[in-house]
C-alpha cells in the first residue's frame, strides 16, 4: 500500500457570476478563483478538483470551467501535473499602475515585503539619470540598488537615483521602509510620474539574483517622479520576475 500523500483538495466554494454582464463567464470565474488564491483561501500546493465536480460546484458549464482553469494556467497561477491534476502554484503579485511604490503595494496586499540593500553610494549622474532628474550631468546623486522580496521569494531588482539634497538615507532606512515612504517622511511627496513598462530576457547576473533561469522573461519599468512643484524626486529602473509579477491597468471609455 502506497504511503504517498496526495496534495490537499482546494476548498473552492461556489462563486457568483452575472449572466447578464458583457464580461465572459469564464473570466468572471477565473477572476474569482484568482482572488481566492491571492488571499490564501486556496493555498499554494492545493489540488483543484476535476472539471466536472468544479463546474457543478461553481454553477457553470464544464467548457466555461475548463477555459477559466486554462486562463489561470497561462497566467502562471495553476499548473497541470500528470497523475496529480491541477495545482496552485505561487500566485503572481498584481500591481495596479498608479503612483505608489512596490513596498506600499506589497504591504497593501499582505505579501510580507522584505528588502536587501545591495548598494548605496553617491555617484556622478550619468547622461540618462541627469536628463530624467533635470540636472547637469556629473551632479552627485544617491544611487540605490535593492532586491525586494515578497515573502521568501525574490521579486524585483530595483535601481534608483535621487538628488542628494532630496533625501539623506541609510541602509537601515531602506531595509525597513519603502522609498516613497521615506520621501514622504522627508517632506517630498511624489505627485506625478512618467512610467515606461517593457520586457526583456534576464542576464546571467539578474537571473542568479532573482532565482530565475538565464534568459527568463523579465518585466521592466523605468519611472521618474516629481513633486507638486515640478521638481524631480527620483529616477528608477527596475526589473521584475514575469513568472511572479504583473501590472494591472484599468481602462475606461471617456
Amino acid at each position: 500500500m502506497s504511503s504517498e500523500v496526495s496534495p490537499p483538495r482546494s476548498p473552492v466554494r461556489p462563486v457568483e457570476v452575472d449572466r447578464t454582464s458583457p464580461v465572459p463567464l469564464y473570466y468572471q470565474v477565473a477572476t474569482r478563483l484568482q482572488e481566492l488564491i491571492e488571499k490564501g483561501e486556496i493555498g499554494v500546493g492545493s489540488r483543484i478538483e476535476n472539471e466536472v465536480d468544479l463546474a457543478e460546484r461553481l454553477g457553470v458549464s464544464r467548457p466555461t470551467t475548463r477555459r477559466a482553469i486554462q486562463y489561470l494556467v497561462e497566467r502562471g497561477m495553476l499548473v497541470r501535473k500528470r497523475g496529480v491534476g491541477t495545482q496552485v502554484v505561487h500566485p503572481k503579485v498584481r500591481r495596479p499602475v498608479e503612483l505608489s511604490s512596490l513596498y506600499d503595494d506589497l504591504i497593501a496586499g499582505d505579501r510580507a515585503p522584505r528588502t536587501e540593500v545591495l548598494d548605496l553610494r553617491v555617484i556622478p549622474a550619468s547622461d540618462t539619470i541627469a536628463a530624467a532628474l533635470e540636472i547637469t550631468p556629473g551632479t552627485e546623486v544617491t544611487w540605490i540598488e535593492r532586491l525586494r522580496y515578497a515573502g521568501d521569494e525574490p521579486l524585483a531588482l530595483m535601481h534608483n537615483a535621487i538628488p542628494t539634497d532630496v533625501l539623506d538615507v541609510t541602509r537601515e532606512d531602506l531595509a525597513e521602509r519603502g522609498l516613497y515612504e521615506l520621501l514622504r517622511r522627508a517632506g517630498h511627496v511624489p505627485r506625478i510620474a512618467t512610467q515606461v513598462i517593457g520586457a526583456r530576457s534576464a542576464t546571467a547576473t539578474e537571473a542568479r539574483t532573482l532565482a530565475e533561469k538565464r534568459g527568463s522573461s523579465l518585466l521592466t519599468m523605468v519611472r521618474t517622479a516629481w513633486d507638486a512643484t515640478g521638481r524631480a524626486l527620483e529616477y528608477g529602473s527596475h526589473v521584475y520576475r514575469a513568472s511572479r509579477y504583473s501590472f494591472e491597468i484599468n481602462l475606461s471609455a471617456g
